[in-house]
């Protein structure tokens, strides 16, 4: 029985660990030929020899353009086509707080991966989608872009947002053309990008009773709505910010 993805040619940026890692495998899983791009070669390399089918590892600076396009001549020069991506790459920074406290260094850093990034992948990732009679692209956001962070991050949340928009702006000009974008919006999800902040017990209870199961979501359970976004199942799926937030977003907590 074929794939969800039968040989769908998918690049996943960020796609050497957490989300991106468990979004590589899962497309690979149903039949995608995956390019696995990521900053750390050599982690994307490891991440695609232990993949399923014809996976394969590319390297790429999201904020570099030169990098960027060339992440995507080199995924079409191999297959001859790109069919879906999922921009992920993306970066939390600790001092990225209050809007006081938070430093235009900081700010910069983070757009610049974050939302600038994104940008970059859709301005390069397009040409060939359109080359390719259409596809389905799907950008990392977060609950954060829909509402606001009780434990402050501004910067994260402002270049999340702004996914959000980008999001819906695509979908909207291309839609004609065959190309879907949408947008998944994680809760806060166990991978080593969010644990680095979560080290400390009162943090974490801070965070935790917001929670409505009391629990982290896990990359896997994010992979299967990007796997979802990806397929044909979503053909009429356009435009969306989809939550998978564990009910973050649908129930009324106190903070401790």
């Amino acid at each position: 029985m074929p794939g969800r993805v039968e040989e769908k040619v998918c690049v996943v940026t960020g796609g050497a660990s957490g989300i991106g890692l468990a979004t590589c495998r899962r497309l690979a899983e149903e039949g995608g030929l995956v390019a696995v791009a990521d900053i750390d070669l050599a982690a994307a390399e490891r991440a695609a020899a232990g993949l399923p089918g014809a996976a394969a590892a590319f390297p790429v600076d999201v904020t570099d353009d030169a990098s960027v396009a060339a992440l995507y001549a080199a995924v079409a020069d191999r297959h001859g086509r790109i069919d879906v991506c999922h921009n992920n790459a993306g970066i939390l920074l600790p001092d990225d707080t209050d809007p006081v406290a938070t430093s235009p260094a900081t700010w910069q850093r983070i757009l610049s991966v974050n939302l600038t990034g994104v940008f970059l992948c859709l301005h390069h990732q397009i040409p060939h989608l359109l080359r390719s009679g259409g596809g389905s692209i799907i950008n990392t956001a977060s609950f954060v872009a829909l509402m606001g962070a009780a434990t402050p991050q501004i910067a994260y949340s402002a270049s999340k947002g702004g996914v959000v928009s980008m999001t819906r702006e695509v979908a909207a000009v291309y839609a004609k053309q065959g190309i879907r974008c949408n947008a998944v919006c994680p809760g806060p999800v166990d991978t080593g990008l969010v644990g680095a902040f979560l080290t400390d017990e009162h943090q974490w209870r801070r965070r935790a009773v917001h929670l409505p199961d009391g629990r982290l979501g896990k990359p896997e359970e994010i992979a299967n709505a990007v796997l979802y976004l990806a397929s044909d199942e979503s053909s009429w799926t356009n435009g969306a910010a989809m939550l998978v937030d564990g009910g973050i977003t649908a129930t009324y907590t106190t903070a401790e």
